[in-house]
């Protein structure tokens, strides 16, 4: 039976039942428990029991100490890892940590203490989250330009993304970023983003244009940076890819081309997710035009190729079960690009090339000089109406790189307050001013009165505009409501407003004596004191 009654309103009837239920006859008995379990919903057992026995006094329990093991010492050696990991998510971040570190204290970029590297080398994926929770960020969206191709797409097949089962490396996804800012007419910079399916291995190339032919000379171009051959091409529908320029090169070097659906952007989720972490992320949403921009943003991804192919781990999707409406996914354990090719069938040589060439690599100097380049880059943001002095300017008011705001977050002991603002970005358009408005959105309730209003307010000037107010109420009821009051008051600040204007064009043309009549206005009904706060504030406005 659901109980009826509160839990603090049942103690207290069992207090005042139990001594009544002792001393009663074995018919009265029956009687009280029959009311008290109608009463409180207990079973019967139970409440007989509670009337029975005697209460006994819960033994307090000793309150656990809390007992901190992660100090902010431990919180801030992380924030300098997470930042110089390029601020990826924890989930990715944990299983890198020992090999990140170690690639750290190799290059000298260490100042943690062993107990503090052995605190954070037991982190757990919630915990880590839990720590940089406020040094994170979210990330904005940008503009499709993807325009369909009509002809080849019979001759092309489709693969999906249930298709990339028990693949090799060498299969890559492609696709372009426009990099036009929010305006997509004219010529502008466009990224061709190529994605390894096995490893994630990703290649970035940047393009002068949009077009069949840039995009074949920069498959070709990122080709030998590839650790691998390249075995098979996977691209969406757009007109720059779907073209006989692409597909005759494709025929010509054996590889395999396919296409997604249209509409379809899952089938090429992993291509997808590598346009926002790693072009996005680090080129921004700024338009870009000529060779000059086109050869600083190639010089950045030289070096933001090895930071993302050597020291940014991923998770692949392993499994996805549907239970309804409830969706569960497992993941296996992050790992670099790099790490999963020295997993696979790739050559020896291959293997040894890529371990050399991580043994060389000093991570945090890597991300100092991505910070450099991106600063170079933004000088060619395109602004209308910029001159070359403004550029420059813009360029030496660029924000420092991630790894010099880690260093500083060492060296000043406490977290950093804001993440790096060099990520996402965006040259904001100024906005236009706006016209004084000169209508009404809403009917002016105070029409038919106002005249009224003024009169009393010339009378009365230190009446305060509540009691005005109150008094229009009193004069007539229902008419004016309590919620009109914040607009009344606004409109007889603007009248007190325009009377101190009126009078100090009087003042220009007018003599003294005309000022000093004008501003007996304000007397009348006013106590002494205030009669001459009030003239002393009107003349210091005069």
């Amino acid at each position: 039976m659901e109980a009826k009654m509160s839990l603090k309103a049942r103690l207290e009837l069992l207090e005042r039942v139990k001594e009544r239920y002792k001393a009663a006859t074995r018919q009265q008995k029956h009687q009280i428990l029959q009311e008290f379990v109608e009463s409180t919903g207990y079973h019967r057992k139970y409440a007989l029991a509670l009337l029975s026995k005697e209460r006994v006094e819960s033994v307090p329990t000793k309150r656990r100490s809390s007992h901190v093991k992660y100090t902010e010492e431990v919180q801030e050696a992380l924030i300098y890892v997470w930042k110089a990991a390029n601020e990826i998510c924890p989930k990715r971040l944990i299983p890198f940590m020992p090999v990140f570190i170690d690639s750290l204290e190799r290059t000298g970029h260490w100042p943690i203490s062993e107990s503090t590297k052995s605190l954070l080398l037991t982190l757990s994926t919630a915990t880590a989250e839990r720590l940089l929770r406020r040094e994170r960020m979210q990330s904005n969206r940008g503009r499709s330009t993807t325009r369909a191709g009509k002809l080849l797409k019979k001759q092309i097949p489709i693969r999906t993304f249930s298709d990339w089962n028990d693949v090799e490396p060498g299969f890559l996804e492609a696709d372009l970023v426009a990099h036009c800012g929010d305006n997509v007419h004219g010529a502008y910079l466009n990224t061709l983003t190529l994605t390894d399916i096995f490893s994630g291995w990703t290649e970035c190339t940047a393009l002068l244009q949009r077009g069949e032919r840039e995009v074949s000379e920069g498959l070709t171009e990122s080709r030998p940076q590839l650790p691998f051959p390249l075995r098979g091409l996977d691209t969406d529908n757009g007109s720059e890819f779907i073209n006989f320029v692409l597909f005759d090169y494709c025929q010509a070097e054996n590889i395999t081309f396919t296409r997604s659906r249209p509409y379809k952007k899952n089938d090429q989720a992993h291509v997808e997710e590598k346009n926002g972490s790693v072009v996005r992320r680090m080129v921004g949403y700024d338009r870009y035009e000529g060779q000059e921009a086109q050869s600083a943003l190639k010089t950045l991804y030289q070096s933001l190729r090895l930071y993302v192919n050597f020291f940014q781990p991923s998770m692949k999707l392993l499994s996805k079960k549907r239970d309804g409406a409830k969706v569960s996914k497992k993941y296996d354990m992050a790992q670099t690009p790099q790490q999963r090719l020295m997993k696979s069938n790739i050559s020896d040589q291959s293997k040894d090339r890529l371990q050399k060439q991580f043994s060389s690599l000093d991570p945090v100097a890597l991300l100092d000089q991505i910070g450099e380049l991106q600063s170079r880059l933004w000088q060619h943001a395109w602004k209308p109406g910029a001159t070359s002095e403004q550029k420059i300017l813009a360029s030496l008011l660029a924000p420092q790189s991630a790894a010099v705001q880690a260093q500083e977050v060492i060296e000043m002991a406490k977290p950093a307050t804001q993440s790096s603002s060099r990520k996402y970005r965006q040259t904001k358009k100024p906005r236009k001013p706006m016209p004084p408005r000169n209508y009404r959105t809403h009917p002016d309730k105070f029409e038919n009165v106002w005249a009224e209003v003024e009169s009393a307010l010339v009378k009365a000037p230190c009446q305060s505009a509540k009691e005005l107010f109150q008094e229009l109420q009193q004069k007539y009821p229902g008419a004016f409501q309590n919620n009109q009051i914040r607009t009344f008051q606004r409109r007889v600040k603007n009248w007190r407003s325009s009377m101190i204007r009126q009078l100090t064009t009087e003042k220009e043309t007018a003599t003294a004596p005309a000022v000093e009549s004008a501003t007996t206005l304000f007397k009348p009904t006013c106590t002494q004191t205030v009669a001459q706060a009030a003239e002393g504030a009107l003349r210091a406005f005069l």
